[in-house]
């Protein structure tokens, strides 16, 4: 079960990435290593915040194993500890948080760690019902 969250974990940071490096194109900023890390490290930073308050809630109050791959209460944690985390860091460290921004970032975060989630769900769902499938 371990191995799922860390898998978890790993898509997210993928997902992310995607995030920043999709927006920095977007605005022409280019896809240079330092670039992406200055802008990607207080999203990265959120994200981490949240997987650890889901840690420590799989490991403490919760009495069943966290469903890593879950959108609640996995994705929504990471989603929402990404963006409000990443959001604050960035106005600690001076870099932009626009109204536009914020919003944009609500949107395509949970699209990123929600839409690998539900994909998969999905992808089980169906391959359920094809091995259930008469012959």
């Amino acid at each position: 079960m371990r191995s799922r969250a860390w898998l978890a974990v790993a898509l997210d940071i993928v997902a992310v990435l995607v995030f920043v490096v999709i927006g920095r194109a977007s605005h022409a900023k280019g896809e240079s290593l330092g670039g992406v890390a200055s802008t990607a490290w207080p999203f990265l930073a959120g994200l981490g915040a949240g997987w650890l308050v889901l840690f420590l809630l799989w490991h403490g109050v919760l009495a069943r194993p966290l469903a890593a791959f879950g959108v609640l209460p996995a994705g929504v944690v990471a989603w929402l500890a990404t963006v409000v985390v990443g959001m604050a860091l960035r106005v600690v460290s001076g870099q932009g948080t626009d109204v536009a921004f914020i919003a944009v970032a609500l949107a395509f975060v949970g699209l990123f760690l929600l839409g690998w989630r539900l994909l998969l769900r999905g992808a089980a769902r169906l391959a359920r019902r094809e091995l259930c499938w008469p012959l």
